[in-house]
């Protein structure tokens, strides 16, 4: 049995079928289909996490169709832009209100890595603040890229070693997904001119 055998055929690429499975098994598919994700957008990401909440790509096939407003009510959060060392602290809080288990998605390099914040202001990271389990990477990452952070997710969650992780070390998987939305070409910023 393959992770993708339970991806493409749902319970039953499940070795046994719901009565017959082991609960473990059972209890990772289901948490791998219902992230609910808090909502977090600080800067010029949100408004692509927004789209990819939007019908054309319809998040809700994935069961997460409503971006939570309580961070009691989620168990993802998708940070999505620059996080200033004012907004950590807030972050961090949202963070720990959080239900356990609990996933992080660094959306975009401003997120990720500061991006072209280099000074004081901006956090150089948002692992400082929280442990990332997927990085989406792009400036900012398309809806295409946010998706294929999810399903890498959710496929981690099902495999069960990311849980395992955050139980013994406390640490994110920090897994760096591709870009899918196009933006191969890096562009320096301010001109429109390839690199």
């Amino acid at each position: 049995m393959g992770l993708q055998d339970i991806r493409d055929d749902g319970l039953a690429g499940l070795e046994h079928n719901f009565v017959t499975g082991k609960i473990e098994d059972l209890v990772k598919w289901s948490r791998a289909r219902s992230c609910w994700p808090a909502t977090f957008g600080l800067a010029c990401c949100a408004l692509e996490m927004m789209a990819t909440g939007g019908a054309h790509y319809d998040l809700a096939r994935y069961g997460m169709e409503v971006f939570r407003a309580s961070p009691r009510q989620a168990d993802l959060m998708i940070v999505a832009g620059r996080v200033s060392q004012k907004m950590a602290p807030v972050l961090r809080q949202v963070y720990d209100q959080m239900m356990e288990p609990k996933w992080v998605i660094s959306m975009g390099v401003c997120a990720s890595s500061g991006g072209m914040f280099n000074n004081y202001a901006i956090v150089q990271g948002v692992d400082q603040i929280v442990p990332v389990d997927v990085y989406a990477p792009g400036c900012p990452p398309g809806p295409e890229t946010l998706m294929h952070a999810i399903l890498t997710l959710h496929g981690l969650i099902q495999d069960g070693e990311i849980t395992q992780r955050r139980a013994a070390t406390g640490e994110g998987a920090g897994v760096l997904v591709e870009q899918k939305d196009g933006q191969d070409t890096p562009v320096i910023l301010g001109t429109g001119a390839p690199r």
